[in-house]
């Protein structure tokens, strides 16, 4: 019969002289990841930084362009393992597709349809294996938009006035809804949130990770000096911070239809570069509707 104590506080103690026990490995294991990631996004934090507010304009294209190009290598490597020539025309696609995005949107409609012709070609000269045929053709059409025109915007972005605090805004709105989802749900969590897809995630992390957001959204008017009304700026956390954590779930369920635990192995302890900017495709994208079609802000 139970006391309604914790286990903790009704374990046996140790008799006198015996050695301590060890330490729960999960912790340390917890610990070290959380050290590596840091330690291998470090060096890339000032050459960002640099990009956003000090580089020229052509060379924050080139940054995004490249991780728009890595990011849809990952999602094609992960959709159509083995397809080494699909895998290259939907990078090469993608990239295309986000150039016409940030560079001729009046040619926008003609960038679907040669989507269309990318899909066609692309599945009749790799049939094989032909059960996955239809998914294969799906993704050389779908992909391209979802990673080059989701991603994209973060460059639209820094393309308006105040741009760098445009992305920093977009970044905030990912990244301190997730730390605080994290905490949120470790300190709170008991109500599981979508365990078909992210069994670790609760409601009371979701509900931290949006206060996060609206955090961040405060930062952008207070510190940074957005021009955002506070009402806007509350309803822009909530909008993108639940936005930014269905494409997390999203892409949880893209990987758990690939077999895959991280969409690639580009820095350690993080992942895929995709695992990374999942909801940050999505905050970017609605902090750029915002921006221009609420506040005209171009």
């Amino acid at each position: 019969m139970t006391t309604g104590r914790d286990d903790a506080d009704t374990a046996p103690t140790p008799p006198a002289g015996a050695e301590p026990a060890p330490s729960d490995p999960t912790s340390k294991s917890k610990l070290g990841s959380t050290a590596l990631r840091f330690a291998s996004a470090l060096p890339l934090i000032p050459v960002i930084l640099w990009l956003l507010f000090y580089g020229p304009r052509w060379g924050f294209h080139v940054f995004c362009f490249v991780a728009v190009a890595m990011v849809a290598r990952e999602l094609m490597a992960m959709t159509m393992p083995g397809q080494r020539v699909l895998i290259a025309l939907g990078t090469l696609a993608t990239a295309g597709f986000a150039a016409v995005v940030v560079f001729a949107q009046a040619q926008l409609f003609l960038a679907v349809l040669g989507l269309g012709f990318v899909a066609l070609v692309g599945s009749l000269l790799r049939p094989d294996p032909i059960e996955s045929s239809g998914a294969r053709a799906g993704w050389l059409f779908g992909g391209p938009i979802y990673v080059g025109g989701l991603l994209i915007t973060v460059d639209l972005l820094h393309g308006l006035p105040y741009g760098a605090r445009w992305v920093v805004l977009a970044m905030m709105l990912a990244f301190l809804s997730d730390t605080a989802a994290y905490f949120a749900g470790r300190a709170f969590g008991k109500h599981k949130l979508y365990e078909k897809l992210s069994p670790k995630k609760t409601v009371e992390g979701s509900l931290g990770g949006l206060l996060g957001a609206v955090g961040g959204a405060f930062f952008a008017i207070y510190v940074m000096r957005l021009p955002i009304p506070v009402p806007h700026a509350i309803a822009l956390g909530v909008v993108a911070g639940g936005l930014g954590q269905a494409g997390d779930l999203l892409e949880s369920l893209l990987k758990r239809s690939a077999g895959v635990k991280d969409s690639g192995n580009i820095l350690p302890g993080h992942g895929g570069l995709l695992d990374r900017v999942d909801a940050l495709m999505f905050t970017a994208s609605t902090t750029w509707l915002y921006a221009v079609y609420v506040l005209d802000a171009r």
